[in-house]
């Protein structure tokens, strides 16, 4: 396991739905593009209508979904000494560029470009390739720490808690919550892609707030995974702070 300082770690987790309520409201040419794509989803060997696929998988693909909430995590040395895990959200129902340049603004002036990883839960197949991508879509250049286009897997070199537990075993998956469990960790089990995308649509600013809880506590979640994986003991909940 890694042995890289607590400070230049920068925990990661992104919660996304579909950038439209429904499939009828998406453009249209992605539209067609959807129809497409569910051709070859496992999805379609049940009786699922596109729309209703677009409902429950649409926000997991950054073509047709977008991001409403990013929550990080960052250890912090108290004067006093010892650990504290600061946590931050950003959060927007309408205005996915901002979320994306208040991201950019905290990796360019709160760390060390050169030493900064980003960890997360499965975010070498998720969370880092989705933030690239819709950073792209909205024109903001992508910070030196993302900015691996052409890169090959092993290349990348954030840091994955799915990854790191599948100790070679490429076809081997764990959940966050399996892993929360091993290892004693507080979580409550979290919602899925189409319950993220109720909440979000029907619930308005409370569904929004939820689902930032939710963000929260995985990256939470996600540090103290990665803070058993160095077989150090798990943080308390006074050293656990929402800034």
């Amino acid at each position: 396991m890694t042995t890289r300082p607590f400070k230049d770690i920068l925990f990661v987790d992104i919660e996304t739905v579909t950038a439209a309520s429904d499939l009828e409201s998406l453009d249209k040419r992605l539209q067609q593009a959807w129809l497409h794509k569910v051709e070859f989803l496992d999805w379609m060997d049940e009786d699922v209508s596109p729309a209703e696929l677009y409902h429950y998988e649409g926000g997991l693909y950054a073509e047709f979904g977008r991001i409403v909430s990013i929550s990080v995590a960052y250890f912090h040395e108290k004067d006093e000494g010892g650990l504290e895990l600061r946590v931050k959200s950003y959060a927007s129902a309408d205005n996915e560029q901002w979320l994306l340049e208040q991201f950019k603004e905290l990796l360019n002036e709160r760390f060390d470009q050169r030493t900064l990883r980003l960890c997360s839960h499965n975010g070498k197949e998720f969370d880092f390739p989705y933030l690239c991508r819709r950073m792209l879509v909205h024109c903001v250049p992508l910070p030196e720490v993302l900015n691996f286009a052409g890169k090959k897997p092993w290349e990348v070199p954030h840091l994955d808690t799915m990854e790191m537990w599948m100790f070679g075993n490429r076809k081997y998956t764990i959940s966050l919550e399996t892993l929360a469990a091993l290892f004693h960790i507080p979580y409550t089990p979290h919602p899925e892609g189409d319950q993220i995308n109720s909440l979000f649509f029907n619930e308005g600013e409370k569904g929004l707030d939820q689902i930032v809880q939710h963000s929260q506590q995985d990256v939470i979640a996600t540090a103290q995974v990665y803070m058993r994986y160095r077989c150090q003991p798990l943080l308390k909940p006074e050293q656990i702070v929402v800034v």
